[in-house]
């Protein structure tokens, strides 16, 4: 079972870390134990999933290793990235799925899908 999906940042973005999960994609932030807070960073939860965001001094975005993120109003969700000015690339290449990536303040790639109904 997974626990938690960890995605790296520059030193210094907490507050657009929480300006994007939290008020683009309605994450709810997460308390780190002291003794991780430290190394800073934000943890999240939402939409089913913990996306744990870690300090990478040398920060690389991720552009092809992602999460795929599991949403009920894909429509919406796209609509929330786009009045934000985050990209939205819709691909119709997972069959019983609607799909598509964007990526976080800080250039990380993101999948969101929906079932078919």
């Amino acid at each position: 079972m997974l626990h938690h999906v960890q995605l790296a940042c520059p030193p210094g973005s907490e507050a657009a870390l929480r300006d994007f999960y939290a008020g683009v994609l309605g994450f709810a932030e997460l308390e780190k134990p002291p003794a991780l807070a430290a190394r800073g960073g934000c943890w999240f939860r939402g939409h089913g999933i913990e996306l744990h965001l870690g300090v990478e001094p040398e920060f690389a975005p991720a552009k092809k290793a992602h999460p795929g993120l599991l949403v009920a109003g894909l429509d919406a969700c796209a609509g929330r990235l786009r009045d934000a000015g985050y990209p939205v690339h819709f691909d119709d290449g997972f069959p019983g799925m609607r799909r598509f990536y964007s990526e976080d303040c800080h250039g990380n790639r993101l999948e969101f899908l929906e079932p078919i109904a």
